[in-house]
């Protein structure tokens, strides 16, 4: 390693610690920084998909994202009493704490299909929104089984979202000829190397026969027969639909655990730990699929900041030993959520879960191949690491890289 890698290593590092803050912390953004962006004009607006994932509701359009100095991607998070803000600096947009500058935020042009329409008048942005790393994110419904019924996650907002922002925010039942068609126009454009696809619970036998109609869908408009997706879904009863969803041509599986600790679990996902088998019953399935997707193929997400760290862990390396993918986000307690108002574990708390999950990856063989497939976004603080250390740095990097 040359002593200008070494160089952009620690910077990456140092950059990576920012990055941790900003996710947990959330960021503000000044007035004259969002009008010279202008998100939803010039730049890459949020979509309203799951969940709002912002401090608080808003009515501005506000950025999807934005790459700091050295590559890494910070998700924004809006919060107006944030320490973090973004200001503008002459044509630069400046990330500063207590009035010293950081670093430079760029956010990303809008990708030219937001602004198209599928042939029955839906805005595409609304059907999928795109990723940092070509990755396409469709949340087909907010529709939840468990609202119905008082059992919410706790530390979910799905319900709230679509209640508040509705259907003009693009939160609407889609269809498979919908997503289709965006897909097709997403790949006539050169963006797109993964395809995630999500949503509320829904009964067992409605979400099969929907994943297999988009799976034809996406075929059919595109003409592309292998569309690397990964189906999010919830552990089915009959564990043999799980095959359904890899000959349907879904590469990947995603059945998100949410929590280790069985206590934890119960009381936080009431709905899930009464249906679809409860939490024993999701961990067989998650093994199940791994002998039908291969190992690597199977991902399973834990929210990172609700039970203790070792608990999480002692699940990221189960899985990891039996083949599966766990990842862990950072927690936002998110508005309109049961845990609306409380706060997430210090930043350093979430590097040093992030240095220990890319840890038990590479013990367990998975390759990035892997780790890019089965999940809905790369942009983590464990994927961030895990390029790092493996100098595996993307496009934007490289450039800087050579510029100095």
């Amino acid at each position: 390693m040359t002593a200008q890698q070494i160089g952009l290593k620690d910077r990456l590092w140092k950059e990576l610690a920012l990055k941790a803050e900003l996710n947990t912390d959330g960021i503000a953004i000044s007035r004259e920084a969002l009008e010279f962006i202008a998100p939803g004009v010039k730049t890459q607006e949020q979509v309203h998909t799951l969940f709002e994932m912002d401090f608080e509701i808003h009515d501005d359009e506000l950025p999807a994202y934005l790459r700091l100095d050295h590559g890494l991607v910070v998700p924004f998070r809006w919060n107006p009493d944030a320490r973090h803000r973004i200001v503008l600096d002459g044509n630069r947009t400046i990330v500063v704490k207590d009035d010293e500058q950081l670093a430079e935020a760029h956010f990303p042009e809008r990708p030219a299909y937001y602004g198209q329409k599928t042939s029955d008048g839906a805005v595409m942005a609304t059907i999928g929104s795109l990723g940092s790393d070509r990755q396409f994110f469709v949340a087909y419904s907010n529709e939840c089984s468990y609202k119905d019924k008082g059992e919410d996650c706790l530390f979910c907002n799905i319900n709230f979202t679509k209640d508040t922002y509705g259907e003009k925010s693009g939160i609407f039942w889609k269809t498979a000829k919908q997503i289709g068609e965006t897909y097709a126009e997403v790949h006539r454009q050169g963006l797109v190397d993964h395809v995630n696809i999500t949503g509320g619970v829904i009964p067992e036998r409605r979400e099969l026969e929907y994943y297999l109609d988009v799976a034809d869908a996406i075929r059919k408009h595109s003409g592309v027969e292998d569309f690397n997706g990964t189906a999010v879904v919830a552990a089915p009863i009959d564990l043999r639909n799980l095959d359904r969803f890899r000959e349907a041509g879904y590469r990947t599986v995603g059945l998100n655990l949410e929590f280790w600790d069985k206590g934890i679990y119960n009381a936080i996902c009431p709905g899930k730990a009464r249906d679809s088998g409860g939490w024993d019953h999701w961990l067989r399935a998650i093994e199940y699929s791994v002998g039908v997707f291969g190992h690597g193929n199977v991902r399973s997400n834990f929210v990172g900041g609700i039970e203790p760290k070792k608990s999480l862990l002692a699940g990221i390396q189960y899985l990891a030993d039996k083949g599966a993918v766990g990842t862990a986000s950072i927690w936002c307690p998110n508005p309109g959520s049961d845990l609306e108002g409380h706060r997430a574990p210090e930043p350093q708390w979430y590097l040093d879960l992030g240095h220990k999950i890319a840890a038990i990856w590479k013990k367990a063989g998975f390759t990035w191949a892997n780790l890019y497939d089965s999940n809905a976004s790369v942009d983590t603080l464990q994927h961030d690491i895990w390029r790092i250390e493996a100098e595996t740095l993307p496009i934007f990097q490289r450039a800087t890289l050579a510029a100095e």
